[in-house]
């Protein structure tokens, strides 16, 4: 994460900000009453991070998928997770051609810029792991041919965290993969009746026209890769994920990992602010959503009914902000 052979200039930043409201404002056709949870999940495109949604049913989570990919004009696979979805399903696999005597990849639903993997824990531990493989290599390897996926690329993975009947549970440090875990909750009474009304009116669901192009997000992406961090923000972050490794509540804290996740979504929270700098701000506002998820409870914790919330509200508050004067 270099920050300083080149800099975000202040009319970089402030052409980021614009194009970053303009996709939220067209995603918010489509979603109405979520502009933090829209903010958050194109801040994970951007960081090139994944995003994990842990909510019930019925509150938009494939509509906030597929009006991201129609808003950057990319395109968009939905997979349904079961429990016999093979990995291949996914990945690709190769088919023999009798014509021409060769084997030819058939490329998985995987190969997409947006691909919403619907209730990820429904499916077998093989097939999760073929799928949190992509993620993190951004290619697929079949008979030692890699493949790469397209460019922005962009899972959000969703898991219901009421039902759990016939589920396999994503291990620890699966979940640590993905950079974000939000919840999108229900929506507020006059967002709701709107929604009544829209769906009223029309039978097929609304298309959305692109406000970017793919290409604008990657050069979006490489302003947040140059965004300036300070050494004391650095530190920032740094003494927080090292604090939860401290708590006796848990039996495991934030692996290293969260420390470069926690300082490349400032990034990208600061840039969609139209800032060429991160401000200790911008690293609090990301903490439930960036360290919840890679923290465990221990069971005499979990027992007492004491929660992750709780705990990265008490690390929060005994940590140092950084002096205002090194925030920039």
């Amino acid at each position: 994460m270099s920050t300083t052979d080149n800099p975000v200039n202040d009319r970089e930043a402030e052409e980021f900000g614009r194009q970053f409201n303009a996709v939220v404002e067209n995603v918010e056709r489509v979603i109405r009453g979520k502009t933090e949870v829209i903010r958050l999940a194109l801040c994970c495109m951007l960081a090139e991070g994944h995003l994990l949604i842990e909510d019930v049913p019925g509150v938009g989570k494939t509509s906030l998928g597929k009006a991201l990919a129609e808003s950057i004009d990319g395109t968009w696979n939905r997979i349904q997770f079961t429990p016999d979805l093979l990995p291949t399903d996914v990945t690709g696999v190769q088919i023999f051609n009798r014509q021409t005597s060769q084997f030819e990849f058939r490329a998985g639903a995987v190969f997409a810029n947006i691909v919403l993997g619907d209730e990820i824990n429904r499916a077998s531990p093989k097939t999760q792991s073929a799928m949190l493989e992509v993620m993190a290599e951004y290619q697929v390897t079949i008979d030692s041919h890699s493949y790469p996926v397209p460019n922005p690329f962009l899972v959000i993975a969703t898991q219901n965290p009421i039902e759990h009947e016939g589920t396999y549970n994503l291990p620890e440090a699966q979940i640590d993969r993905f950079l974000m875990r939000i919840s999108v909750g229900y929506p507020d009474r006059a967002s709701e009746m709107e929604i009544v009304d829209r769906s009223g009116s029309r039978r097929r669901p609304t298309t959305l026209s692109p406000v970017i192009s793919t290409r604008d997000v990657e050069r979006m992406s490489n302003v947040v890769e140059r965004l300036y961090v300070s050494p004391a923000i650095k530190q920032y972050v740094v003494s927080i994920v090292r604090a939860t490794r401290e708590l006796p509540q848990l039996r495991l804290g934030v692996s290293p990992r969260g420390s470069v996740a926690l300082a490349r979504a400032a990034q990208a929270v600061a840039a969609s602010d139209g800032r060429a700098f991160v401000t200790a701000d911008d690293v609090k506002r990301l903490i439930p959503f960036v360290l919840g998820h890679r923290m465990m409870l221990s069971p005499e914790a979990d027992l007492a009914g004491v929660t992750i919330a709780e705990l990265l509200d008490r690390v929060v508050k005994s940590v140092p902000v950084p002096k205002r004067r090194d925030d920039a």
